[in-house]
């Protein structure tokens, strides 16, 4: 009987070895962290004096106490907080909870006293090389993988990764921007109106989603040091709430990213793919929208059928839906009316009487406010969902978010908007891409 009850005791013993066995730390846990905890608790910007970076810095805590008991992950602050679902007070990581295997390694890493490389950091941001680039380095670093595209449509897997968008060619042209004195529902800013001539491009058939989004938005740090060019390009803070709002991910719109978000999206993506995004000018998303048409909308001047093709305030149930659930405009664009509205790159400013055809036109903007937002969205009635429509960004868009000064990355107040990018079929030069995606009025102080 003694002997079964050792066997007995050292099985057990054994089980328990087994289910506490320590992820691997490079392959497994150090991801995790990086992925998770180290934008906010880093050496740079340890958030409530918590720094994740080493084991000390866990073992010592922040305001809080200490975020790690080794061997008892229920004890342990850090394991408690990223057990609350996302959106709940005090929650970790801040926006979107980690996945149940993210969270089964924290455990087992806990579990098995909280094993750590000696003298080990991790969570440092970019290679040395990637920090001592300027911006228009970065951009002639990108400019020397990207190649000229063909005018056909494609869709695109973002490399390293499974989520994918499509791309629609856009045929060169001219059209009269703007809307005459006569349209229902016009607003002063739609005139006068003036004759525009575009180049070809190539523009996204669906708004961003958030799971192409996300993939920037929550940029791993583990990618750091694999790519030099990819990371220097900046990319966002942790958000402090989750940013869906509630309305969904998969499938549905990413919102509430500021302008110069959306900037470096398009060049975090172009770094990636080898090819050249950035946003729409006022003029070619109006030229895309309009799609050979002349009415209000693209399939008319009837707001009665506007069901047929968009979400807005009468049929949204006060929320966005997923792209590509309405009928698209003739030249296979969804949502162009609706869902989100969409971020250009132009300041909102009014239009000037102009003479002759304008090429191209761009209205760089020269400070923080107003930039122009086109489309309308779930949240709006049927004339804002015009092709003509305009609309300028304001300040209050960010009345929620708690920072001093305010995030240049999120628009916590606008919960309806969005964008689309572009690829034009001309390469731009290095400097002028490097205008497209350095406003340099993103600061507001």
């Amino acid at each position: 009987m003694k002997a079964i009850a050792i066997m007995a005791c050292l099985t057990a013993g054994l089980a328990h070895a087994q289910s506490a066995a320590a992820p691997d730390f490079d392959k497994e846990l150090k991801i995790v962290l990086e992925k998770n905890c180290l934008h906010c608790h880093d050496a740079a910007k340890p958030a409530s004096g918590l720094r994740m970076d080493d084991l000390a810095g866990m073992l010592k805590g922040g305001s809080k106490g200490p975020a790690l008991v080794p061997g008892k992950p229920e004890a342990s602050l850090m394991m408690k907080l990223i057990e609350l679902p996302a959106g709940t007070a005090l929650a970790m990581p801040p926006g979107l909870q980690m996945h149940n295997g993210e969270r089964d390694i924290v455990r087992r890493w806990i579990a098995a006293g909280a094993p750590w490389p000696a003298n080990r950091k991790i969570g440092l941001a970019a290679t040395a090389a990637a920090q001592a680039m300027s911006p228009l380095e970065v951009a002639k670093a990108i400019h020397a993988r990207v190649k000229a595209p063909e005018p056909k449509p494609y869709k695109q897997v973002i490399p390293g990764y499974d989520a994918s968008y499509e791309m629609l060619p856009i045929p060169a042209g001219e059209f009269t921007m703007g809307t005459p004195p006569t349209e229902k529902g016009r607003s002063d800013d739609e005139g006068p109106q003036r004759k525009v001539k575009v180049d070809g491009f190539l523009m996204q058939k669906h708004e961003v989603t958030w799971d192409e989004y996300r993939l920037f938005m929550l940029s791993q740090q583990s990618e750091r040091g694999k790519d030099t060019v990819v990371d220097a390009v900046s990319r966002p803070t942790r958000p402090y709430v989750e940013m869906s709002f509630g309305m969904g991910i998969n499938g549905y719109p990413a919102i509430s990213m500021t302008q110069h978000a959306a900037n470096k999206y398009a060049q975090w993506l172009s770094a990636r793919t080898g090819h050249f995004y950035r946003l729409p000018t006022e003029a070619e998303w109006e030229y895309a929208c309009r799609a050979g048409t002349t009415t209000p909308y693209s399939f008319g001047s009837d707001a009665s059928a506007l069901p047929d093709y968009a979400w807005y305030d009468k049929n949204s149930n006060g929320k966005y839906e997923k792209v590509g659930t309405k009928k698209p405009n003739p030249w296979g664009l969804y949502d162009m009316h609706g869902n989100v509205g969409e971020w250009v790159l132009d300041e909102y400013a009014p239009y000037q009487p102009a003479t002759g055809v304008l090429h191209n036109p761009w209205a760089k903007a020269k400070n923080p406010y107003p930039h122009t937002v086109r489309g309308g969205s779930w949240n709006d009635p049927p004339d804002r969902l015009r092709c003509g429509a305009r609309l300028g960004s304001d300040p209050s868009w960010k009345m929620q978010d708690p920072q001093l000064p305010k995030s240049i990355w999120y628009l916590t107040d606008a919960q309806w908007l969005g964008f689309r990018l572009v690829r034009p079929l001309k390469v731009p030069t290095p400097e002028e891409m490097d205008k497209y995606w350095n406003s340099g009025v993103e600061n507001e102080q």
